[in-house]
Parts: structure tokens; sequence; C-alpha cells
């Protein structure tokens, strides 16, 4: 599996959520910040650290930003660094390209300049957006407690052809399926326990969190 290679830019302590969440799960991040200290703090999280203004094109391109699968940038009280860096990050071509924002106008300017998405601290965390980008087969999470969640994930092709009680998954991912959809947004069946599982179909689990969940993010459900 080939792992995503994720900017993160500007390391506040949104900024260093991110992408110490992301390192500790086996991502390349590229993380970059004006404060050689900031810099110090995350370098031995992350595959590669510099110190530099992230408004300098000639920066992002000499440390790989153009490399990118997405980059997240992470400071949300300068809306002239957050827009020029957009637009750098959208002359490097990247992808996918996430910023943070503290107001709604904020929000709005992003949106128009062209990322894909926004982030609000209000509404969401580090490690919540790391989450999402971690996944490897799992499409929606569910919490019901610290410890419990509703999965919903792709079928992953080892397990196509297998029975339940062949693929014994309560014993190795401390999950029990509860159904299955032909796609997602499909209403949802039982699973029979003997009869092989079909390919191309979305499961849905209970699932102790800290354990499918970090099996996912390390492409060790496969």
């Amino acid at each position: 599996m080939v792992k995503k290679i994720i900017g993160v830019l500007g390391l506040g302590v949104f900024g260093q959520m991110v992408a110490k969440e992301l390192g500790r799960f086996g991502s390349e991040v590229i993380a970059v910040d004006t404060s050689e200290q900031k810099v110090q703090d995350i370098a031995d999280a992350v595959t590669y650290s510099a110190v530099g203004d992230f408004t300098d094109i000639e920066l992002l391109k000499n440390i790989g930003i153009n490399n990118c699968d997405v980059v997240i940038i992470a400071t949300g009280s300068n809306l002239e660094s957050a827009v020029l860096a957009v637009m750098h990050c959208k002359k490097l071509h990247v992808p996918k390209i996430i910023a943070k924002a503290h107001s709604k106008t904020f929000e709005e300017v992003l949106y128009e300049v062209g990322v894909d998405a926004v982030i609000s601290p209000e509404r969401d965390s580090g490690y919540r957006l790391a989450s999402k980008l971690l996944r490897n087969r799992i499409d929606e999470v569910l919490r019901l407690d610290e410890n419990t969640s509703v999965i919903e994930f792709d079928i992953p092709d080892s397990w196509v052809g297998k029975s339940l009680q062949e693929l014994d998954l309560r014993q190795k991912y401390e999950i029990n399926l509860i159904g299955i959809r032909p796609e997602k947004g499909e209403p949802m069946t039982g699973v029979p326990i003997s009869d092989p599982l079909p390919d191309e179909i979305v499961l849905v689990g209970i699932a102790n969190s800290h354990t499918f969940e970090h099996e996912d993010y390390l492409g060790n459900i496969h």
C-alpha cells in the first residue's frame, strides 16, 4: 500500500497535533513553520521538517510540497498567508488542499481561492482530521463512547469468498459484523455466518475503535 505524502504548513497547536498523529501511523509528513523551536519540537515525529515561510513558493518547491497528496494549511489567524499558501499549492498541482479558518468570512475566502475543505477549530480537532486522512478502507465512523464505534468499511480483498467463521474477526480485530450493504447508502442486510462474503460490498460492524481503526490506519486490513 502506498502511503500518502501530507504537507502541514504552520505548526501551532493544531498543526503539531495533526502532524504527530499522521506521523505516528506511518504517513510521510512534510512540516513547515517560521519558528525554529516549533520545527525542532516536531522533527522526530515527521518525515521532514523545515524552518521557513510557507508563503514563499520556492521554499515549497524545495521541500517537496509539489509531491504531496494533501496539504493542510494550519494557520488560522493570518488570512493573507493562508490565501498565498493556497494559491502556491494550486500552482504546484497539489491534489487536495485543506485549510483552517477562525471565522465564517475567513472560510468563505478560502473556498473562493480553491481549498477543498475548511477546518474550523470549533468543529474539528486535529485528531479527527488526521483520522480522516489516515483511513484506508473505513468510510464512516459513529462513536458510541470512548472505546466503541459503529464502523462502515469496504470489504478487504483477502476476506472475499470467506465466511465469518473462517475469518474470526472478533478475535483478530475486536469487531462484530452486524450488516452488509451492496454499496454505500444502500439498505443493510444481515450477515450470514457460514456463507462466503461477496466482493465489492460495504461491511458494517461494532468495533473497539482503538483496535480496528488503528489496524486500518496502518494498512493491516487488506
